[in-house]
């Protein structure tokens, strides 16, 4: 046991010792939050620069109260200009480009025939709005060809608004379902990244060592079960240092914003509150960025916290001890591609799953059979968990998990105790199943 602890704190001291470690610790946070401000940036200010539209109207259908000017969209109607002299004003000025409406008897001919020439390829989401407003115009022309009353059809419109409780009677929105799904897919995809960062890590170190032959010194006095776990927990250690870290900003970064936007978020986490006590909060909030607020720090985010911290630490663990395991069958780095697949595709597999499925349906079959199988359950249980999940099932996705994972110890401490020592050839599945089954 004094060994493995020696071994522990090697790793440890190793990685957080690290200066890449050291600086990501404390600028991911940072990088995060200035890539988001910055992608808002750009696209505030993308949408900012105004397009200058010109349409040549010959149908004559759509003079008045189709093309209405926007903050970042102007139309001119060059009508009168004809094709041929608008075209050729809007190549050489400073236009984004020509809308082309022809004169044709049939309005469902007409709808397939209408052009839009421009300098550079334009963008879907303006091409899409054009659509929308020729959609619009041409259908309103056929009804009032049939004789409807279009001020009727404006009048029966209505809009529905479901609202939304569960049975203990408190209130669910489409908007706290929107940050559900996306903290799920997050974490998610986190989870998938942090273990294949700090698995190939463990395995990095242990070709390392293998390579540069210290791994013989080592083995002498050390059993290779003992330094295979002691990279594990070692490298772990690390990494919930780094959550430690990162939650410890994340409760600063609260309280700063509890300062700034006048919330009490431990209330929030602590109370439960009433449909009507929601209804007055929102309706006394200014603008959506507090709603979203309240929404977020309404959520069990200690619940999720511990969770992904279990979640983590027993996904690394399992994965860990297969990638020890590579890293001491191969020689170099390149030969571990031929086992890499294999063990990538159960993560690959949990988000694919996790983002077709959980966001749709967390309660499914399919959801819940890939949240307790062991390979895939660190990634969709913790996709799940946003939406609501019994404790037993929780118990018993983490149950299989630690199971699952003295299992994969076991076994790839076989493949690790004759590896270690291997030089010279590049192995086969044959090979790691001969050294499984050797037990001397």
């Amino acid at each position: 046991m004094k060994k493995l602890r020696l071994i522990i704190k090697r790793e440890f001291i190793a990685k957080v010792r690290n200066r890449s470690f050291i600086v990501m610790t404390f600028l991911s946070p940072l990088i995060m939050i200035g890539m988001g401000f910055l992608i808002f940036f750009l696209m505030k200010k993308n949408d900012e620069k105004v397009k200058k539209i010109v349409f040549v109207d010959e149908s004559g259908l759509f003079k008045e109260n189709v093309f209405i000017n926007t903050e970042t969209i102007k139309y001119q109607d060059f009508t009168k200009l004809g094709l041929s002299d608008s075209k050729e004003k809007v190549k050489n000025g400073d236009f984004y480009g020509v809308l082309h409406i022809p004169k044709l008897d049939s309005l469902e001919v007409l709808a397939n025939s209408v052009e839009f020439f421009s300098k550079d390829t334009p963008s879907m989401t303006i091409i899409s709005s054009l659509e929308g407003k020729i959609e619009r115009k041409i259908r309103n022309e056929k009804l009032t060809k049939f004789g409807i009353d279009l001020e009727k059809i404006k009048a029966s419109r209505i809009s529905s608004d479901i609202k939304m409780f569960d049975f203990s009677g408190e209130k669910s929105s489409k908007l706290k379902n929107g940050l559900k799904i996306g903290i799920g897919a997050v974490a998610g995809y986190l989870l998938m990244m942090f273990v294949m960062i700090y698995g190939t890590s463990v395995m990095r170190s242990v070709i390392e060592e293998k390579t540069s032959r210290i791994i013989e010194v080592i083995v002498s006095s050390v059993k290779p079960f003992q330094l295979m776990m002691g990279k594990i927990i070692g490298n772990a250690s690390a990494g919930l240092l780094q959550f430690i870290i990162w939650g410890i900003l994340f409760l600063i970064l609260s309280t700063v914003l509890s300062v700034v936007f006048g919330m009490n978020f431990i209330e929030m986490q602590s109370t439960k509150v009433s449909p009507e006590q929601i209804k007055v909060m929102t309706e006394a909030t200014v603008g959506k960025g507090e709603i979203i607020l309240q929404e977020f720090f309404r959520l069990p985010l200690l619940k999720l916290f511990l969770l992904f911290i279990f979640y983590f630490l027993g996904g690394y663990a399992l994965y860990s001890s297969l990638f020890a395991a590579v890293g001491a069958a191969v020689d170099n780095e390149t030969d571990t591609q031929q086992f890499m697949m294999p063990i990538m595709l159960p993560l690959i597999l949990a988000v694919y799953v996790g983002f077709a499925t959980v966001i749709e349906n967390p309660h499914g079959p399919i959801s819940i059979i890939f949240s307790y199988i062991p390979l895939t359950s660190p990634i969709v249980m913790l996709m799940r968990v946003p939406f609501g999940v019994a404790w037993w099932e929780i118990v018993l996705s983490m149950l299989l998990l630690v199971l699952t994972f003295l299992f994969v110890v076991w076994l790839a401490a076989k493949i690790y105790r004759v590896g270690i020592l291997s030089y010279g050839k590049k192995p086969s599945y044959k090979d790691l199943w001969k050294w499984i089954r050797y037990s001397g």
